[in-house]
């Protein structure tokens, strides 16, 4: 029998490691612009053409390569970072593998253009499919310029995957921030189908972060910075009063390097916790320094993911540490007493006794005999004490509803005996808790009209069904109907819109920009007028019918940020994002007091919706307690 085991060609084998390492436009720019920061560059340009899919080009001031280098850069397992195994564990630089540039040029055309400071001539190499076309002296600039067309040009099944021009820029958008936020000592630029989108100077952490996500964040910074023998921990967090549910900026960086580390994200939210709501986060940079030998970056080709020898006593000093800072920045306010030219208030010292007033002693009263005094006992009055619980008291409430004969009870007085002897007003068919499972041919979602319906604690709705006693939760339930009310305004008609007398402005960072700018005709859909007036702000002209009093800043940019969330699948999915945040932001709040009719209205649009049972996050909206949960209880 013939052998079956053979070497691939080293072709096929770089197209295997670039499947790891180049994923999309954003992989090839990270590798080549930290290829520019190893090689010591003061000023880094980047310009992609089609969110990178067209062409990328990277171009630098660094110290350059010479002939030799330039062609053997890009072999497979060439590099100049390190020499032995044991530098794995001592790495100052960005890059160690040596497989950056030979999957780059493995799945895309690649020319490089390269100069020393001591060569009169630099040296131009074209190479395509890890096959050079040529390689030739020329007349270039000290540093590098890599230039990378037609990514996955001989894998046309990758080039297939690849997302919309938008998406990929949002990408590679999120990647250029990755690497300028944590090298604000380096300038940087980056130009998308020839518009300059960012021009970063050399500026100090603070304001290279102002230079990214606006002036704006300045307000809610807060400087931490701790010291220890494991580890130095600098940067920014948010005060607890910028928290919210999306559209936050969190990044940690470790000895120059960007990683993802979701167990020290706990340590930051930790110390957080009792001082912001419940699910709601707040923005960080944090910085940290430790010694190369503590740490493996060798763990995934991207090397975002990295593990710590201490992790445990690291996440320890990063919560204190932020801790420390909210103490110390956010003083908590405190009761203080104005004084001043106030009237003294004397004390009485702590050895002066209180005169006592002495009382008389009833001296011709006699517990066992019957008397003036107002007494409750068996046979004496005491069904007063329980008037509030009687069927009077529920009938007395019905009478004095507002609302057309709602009843509306204190969560004191609902209970279980109420729902069962609540009595016959001309709306009912019958008590409730007879109707409870009486209605023939009726589903278990579905209800009568005319059946009373009774809101406990300005949050449920209560009314009986076929199965038993339905319970739905009024605030999720107007979500879903105005989520599929937006998801129709978003396929079929526009929403109408209300114009602003004033207009405000919006401000966006150039990410969120790009998204807004790609998504406009759903978010115009909704019922919203933005007119773009430059530099990420917008002018808010007109706004969504029926959302007066909600904070529509803070809306547009939740629906921003979900939008962001989904945007690496299909555009329907950007498209929920947008209509639920609205839905979320527009429906009505707990405590609110719904008269009969307004209920009647809210039930009949829910279950009228394709999926009545939850909200379009997973939540679930009502609930049924069967008759039989009654009977064992009761």
């Amino acid at each position: 029998m013939n052998d079956i085991i053979h070497l691939l060609p080293d072709a096929v084998a770089n197209q295997i490691a670039a499947g790891e390492v180049v994923q999309r436009p954003a992989s090839v720019i990270k590798e080549m612009v930290e290829n520019s920061i190893d090689a010591g560059a003061k000023s880094v340009k980047t310009l992609v053409t089609d969110g990178g899919k067209t062409t990328i080009q990277v171009i630098d001031d660094g110290k350059g390569m010479s002939e030799t280098d330039a062609r053997l850069s890009f072999e497979r397992h060439a590099t100049s970072k390190i020499l032995k195994a044991s530098d794995l564990f001592n790495l100052t630089t960005m890059g160690f593998r040596g497989e950056a540039l030979a999957s780059i040029v493995a799945v895309a055309q690649v020319e490089l253009k390269t100069r020393r400071a001591e060569d009169e001539l630099g040296t131009m190499i074209q190479i395509a499919g890890s096959k050079i076309d040529k390689q030739e002296p020329v007349a270039c600039p000290v540093g590098s310029n890599f230039l990378v067309q037609n990514l996955f040009f001989n894998v046309p099944a990758r080039r297939k995957f690849l997302k919309s021009n938008q998406t990929e820029l949002t990408n590679v958008v999120a990647e250029f921030q990755r690497i300028v936020l944590v090298h604000p000592e380096i300038a940087f630029s980056l130009y998308n189908n020839g518009v300059e989108m960012y021009n970063l100077p050399q500026a100090t952490v603070r304001q290279r972060i102002l230079d990214v996500f606006g002036k704006k964040i300045n307000v809610d910074l807060l400087p931490v910075e701790v010291e220890t023998s494991l580890v130095s921990v600098s940067g920014y967090v948010g005060k607890p009063e910028s928290s919210k549910k999306k559209g936050l900026h969190q990044f940690f960086f470790v000895n120059g390097r960007y990683m993802r580390h979701p167990y020290f994200h706990s340590a930051v939210m930790k110390a957080y916790e009792n001082l912001i709501p419940v699910g709601e986060h707040v923005s960080y940079f944090l910085y940290f320094s430790v010694e190369p030998s503590a740490i493996d970056v060798n763990v995934h080709p991207t090397k975002t993911e990295i593990k710590f020898d201490n992790e445990q006593a690291i996440w320890q000093v990063l919560s204190a540490a932020v801790k420390e800072t909210i103490g110390q920045f956010c003083n908590v306010p405190m009761i203080d007493f104005d004084v001043e030219g106030k009237p003294d208030i004397p004390v009485m010292g702590g050895t002066t006794a209180i005169p006592r007033q002495p009382k008389p002693s009833a001296t011709t009263y006699n517990p066992f005999k019957e008397g003036k005094e107002q007494t409750y006992s068996r046979s004496n009055g005491w069904e007063k004490l329980y008037d509030k619980y009687t069927i009077s008291r529920i009938e007395e409430l019905s009478r004095d509803s507002d609302s057309g004969g709602e009843i509306v009870m204190p969560s004191s007085e609902l209970n279980f005996e109420n729902f069962a002897n609540l009595p016959d007003n001309g709306n009912l068919q019958g008590s409730i808790w007879n109707s409870i499972g009486k209605k023939q041919g009726a589903s278990s979602m579905e209800f009568d009209a005319s059946v009373q319906k009774i809101q406990y604690k300005g949050k449920f709705i209560v009314l009986p069904c076929s199965k038993g006693l339905m319970v739905v939760n009024q605030h999720r339930a107007h979500v879903r109907v105005l989520f599929e009310q937006n998801m129709q305004c978003m396929t079929s008609i526009n929403r109408p819109s209300q114009k602003e007398l004033f207009p405000n402005i919006v401000q966006f960072d150039r990410e969120e920009a790009l998204l807004v700018e790609d998504l406009m005709g759903d978010i115009s859909s909704l019922g919203f007028e933005l007119s773009n007036l430059g530099g990420g702000s917008y002018s808010i002209n007109g706004i969504p019918a029926g959302i007066e009093g909600v904070d529509v800043d803070n809306l547009l940019h939740e629906m921003v940020a979900s939008a962001k969330a989904q945007s690496n699948t299909i555009r329907k999915d950007a498209q929920e994002a947008l209509a639920l945040t609205m839905a979320e932001n527009a429906a009505i709040v707990y405590g609110q007091v719904l008269s009969v009719v307004e209920m009647e209205r809210l039930l009949t649009d829910l279950f009228t919706s394709p999926s009545p049972a939850r909200t379009p996050d997973g939540k679930l909206i009502y609930m049924i307690i069967e008759d039989k949960t009654f009977e064992e209880i009761i």
